[in-house]
């Protein structure tokens, strides 16, 4: 009998729009665990980040749902935006407030100029020594996880760009700076860094991502404003669609003609596209261009070969709408 109800029991349908979602993520959760909510309140076949925030930041994660995870490899290079505080004179095996302390100096030497002029040193390309406690991987494991066990892995260093780092506060032994950067830049790792060249040490105390790739945080939605437009079904303003979030992408509208390649998995030259004025800027060599319909529907990403003088797939979406198309 329970069996036999059970099974008649409604289940949720399962929540098929694709596109992203930008994130407002709260402090002390981890990125997985906020993927692992949008996906229980959309109810969603498939949802991705295109960057890991620290469980104490906050700020925005950009969340790709269902067919958008494929646009991840597309967008969790771009550059990121951060408001950030640092605490002088106390460093920490984590490097941010989480972690132990294994070291603590005066800071009555920093003055204001001299923090400036340190700070201003590090605009520009720099190498960085990822943390130890970092989400990177040695041979298949996560070395946070390593580090913990007492078996801290160090990773060589890599060049990562700050374009702008601002400070807007100096409060001893606080210092409140705003700084964009590459993808793959560790903002406590910085703090550290600058707290050596200032002779006192330093941590991350605070953190919050205002920006990453083009996504802005007052496009975020939290998790209960989400989870409260999916409990009214209207989860349209919340969703960016595909086309859009793919914004610095160049866009190339098709006819029926490149539809039906498209469709095939046909080989697609340049003979079948009129570029014009794009010809320059995707017959390039890694340039993607995304082609979409009459509606701005994103029906794949091609990538240009010059070696080869033709485009070669990267993503092909919206099988339906294809069929649809050549049934016209």
């Amino acid at each position: 009998m329970a069996e036999n109800r059970a099974r008649k029991e409604p289940t949720m349908q399962v929540h098929q729009q694709s596109g992203v979602i930008v994130v407002d993520k709260p402090p002390d959760i981890s990125s997985a665990k906020v993927v692992a909510k949008v996906k229980r309140i959309l109810n969603a076949k498939k949802v991705g980040h295109t960057g890991t925030l620290d469980p104490f930041a906050e700020g925005v994660l950009v969340c790709c749902i269902n067919d958008a995870t494929r646009l991840v490899q597309f967008l969790q290079s771009g550059n990121k935006t951060y408001d950030a505080i640092m605490k002088l004179g106390i460093e920490t095996d984590t490097q941010d407030s989480t972690g132990a302390v294994i070291a603590s100096k005066t800071v009555t030497h920093c003055t204001d100029q001299r923090i400036r002029s340190v700070v201003k040193n590090f605009k520009g390309a720099i190498d960085q020594q990822p943390p130890v406690f970092s989400a990177l991987k040695h041979k298949g494991t996560p070395l946070y996880r390593l580090a913990r066990q007492g078996r801290p892995v160090q990773k060589p260093a890599r060049q990562i760009y700050i374009f702008d780092i601002k400070i807007l506060e100096i409060k001893l032994p606080l210092v409140h700076f705003e700084i964009s950067c590459s993808a793959g830049t560790y903002i406590r790792t910085l703090c550290a860094d600058i707290g050596k060249q200032l002779e006192c040490g330093a941590h991350l105390l605070a953190l919050k991502r205002t920006a990453n790739s083009g996504f802005h945080i007052n496009q975020a939605v939290s998790l209960s404003q989400l989870e409260k437009q999916a409990l009214i079904g209207e989860l349209n303003g919340c969703f960016i669609s595909m086309t859009d979030a793919l914004m610095d992408m160049p866009a190339y509208k098709a006819n029926q003609h490149l539809i039906k390649k498209i469709k095939h998995g046909q080989p697609i030259c340049k003979t079948d596209m009129d570029l014009g004025w794009l010809s320059e800027n995707v017959t390039k060599q890694d340039t993607h261009l995304k082609i979409v319909d009459t509606d701005n529907t994103l029906l794949a990403v091609l990538r240009y070969k010059t070696e080869q003088d033709k485009f070669n797939y990267a993503c092909v979406f919206q099988k339906q709408t294809l069929q649809e198309h050549h049934q016209r």
